[in-house]
């Protein structure tokens, strides 16, 4: 596995054991100060060779981290996920062949984790890698490209679009239902939800629900200086279409203005540059930074069941 390095910090950073296969849960517990320590300087840690053969097993590992739970029933996700425990959920339920491009999660809505735990139960057959993206990286290279599109998303921020069904739609990357998503069963709750979120919303036919976010960040500054292109800009734009959702109609400028295809077009390219794909093998547990790391995922065959934990 041929890795990034970024300013003497290899990406992702590996923690492989030192003695055979121990538990991940131990290691997490005794060792959560250097790896917190490790995640600020690379961005994402891939944990390899510890045991974690089960769902149980991956979950007692988040808790033994011990940080806050941020449980996905109560985010604004538009993604169709399972939960299989209070901790743990299917990382997206969309076709093997729908790709899930770049993005910080949930950074398309005003509530986001800060971290998020990846394992990996099956690995696929073929395909289904987790790119990942240094998004102060990126954002470096935009401003070496176009310095002014960056002072436009830097100030102007972004506004997001997303039309939400009445019910889950699984064939979709983005088929989350209203009701899920906002954890309301009546319209009314619904608008008292979105009310006090700062949303506006329009009900269309067969119990549709589009919404858009008030004004958010599309470059955000972390506590140590670094910048980053925090957003969910080129996830929508490029993957936000089903049947009923338009990429050219999800995103705008915090101020109504249209984002462009040119305007997406440099951060597109550069991400891609920037990717990293990272293969997973069973028993793998990867922890993201979310403010300073985008990831997506690769289409697939067989089986795959990479599963996801969030960190408040």
């Amino acid at each position: 596995m041929k890795r990034q390095n970024w300013y003497g910090t290899e990406f992702p950073a590996i923690v492989s054991p030192i003695t055979q296969a121990p538990s991940l849960a131990d290691y997490l517990k005794a060792n959560r100060a250097d790896v917190d320590l490790r995640l600020v300087r690379s961005g994402a840690l891939l944990f390899r060779g510890f045991e974690v053969p089960t769902v149980e097993d991956f979950d007692k590992a988040v808790l033994a981290y011990g940080a806050e739970n941020f449980p996905y029933k109560d985010s604004l996700s538009n993604a169709v996920r399972v939960n299989l425990t209070e901790r743990v959920f299917t990382a997206n339920e969309a076709p093997p062949d729908v790709s899930i491009y770049l993005h910080h999660e949930m950074a398309q809505t005003p509530l986001y984790p800060s971290k998020l735990f990846l394992y990996c139960n099956i690995a696929a057959e073929r395909g289904g890698a987790t790119p990942l993206c240094r998004s102060d990286i990126l954002l470096e290279k935009m401003e070496e490209a176009r310095p002014d599109l960056v002072i436009a998303f830097a100030e102007r921020g972004v506004k997001y679009r997303t039309i939400m069904p009445g019910d889950d739609d699984p064939n979709s990357g983005m088929g989350r239902s209203w009701r899920s998503t906002l954890t309301v069963n009546t319209r009314e709750e619904a608008e008292a939800r979105l009310s006090k979120l700062d949303y506006r919303w329009a009900w269309g036919e067969d119990e549709t629900l589009s919404a858009t976010t008030p004004r958010l960040e599309a470059v955000r500054a972390l506590d140590d200086g670094r910048r980053v292109f925090f957003n969910q800009l080129i996830a929508a734009f490029r993957g936000w279409k089903d049947a009923r959702n338009d990429p050219s109609k999800s995103i705008t400028f915090g101020d109504g203005g249209p984002i462009s295809a040119d305007d997406m077009r440099p951060a597109i390219a550069l991400s891609d540059e920037l990717s990293f794909d990272l293969e997973w093998k069973a028993g793998d547990v990867a922890l993201v930074d979310n403010f300073l790391v985008m990831h997506g995922r690769r289409p697939f065959e067989g089986t795959r069941k990479v599963l996801a934990s969030l960190v408040a």
